[in-house]
């Protein structure tokens, strides 16, 4: 499995990286994300496990990572990471399988880093 609590630090690098090259679009990308992951109607938490069902269905690794990390942060539990899964596993089948084994991968690397 991925070491996703580095792919989450060499992901965060590139992005920098990329914000080098093309300021106005990743400051644009990053306004658009403090915009829908605030809370309003729906908690930042909640807004998280979303993201993270749509990453495990489209099959997104790096989005895996960030979005288990950030969910985490926003307070979700392994309980509702799993269900999150379930969910993604009835809307993307078995590729969503593999990408859900991987996400609760995630959550036992960052909790053995102490987030939780």
């Amino acid at each position: 499995m991925k070491d996703f609590p580095a792919n989450y630090q060499e992901l965060g690098a590139g992005m920098e990286a990329l914000g080098q090259a093309i300021p106005a679009t990743m400051q644009a990308f990053g306004a658009l994300h403090a915009a829908s992951s605030e809370a309003g109607a729906l908690d930042t938490k909640t807004k998280e496990l979303i993201a993270l069902g749509i990453a495990i269905t489209v099959r997104c690794d790096g989005c895996i990572a960030f979005h288990v990390h950030d969910a985490m942060k926003a307070g979700a539990g392994k309980d509702e990471i799993a269900e999150t899964i379930s969910v993604a596993v009835m809307m993307g089948g078995g590729p969503s399988v593999v990408y859900g084994s991987q996400a609760l991968e995630a959550v036992k690397q960052f909790e053995a880093q102490g987030l939780s």
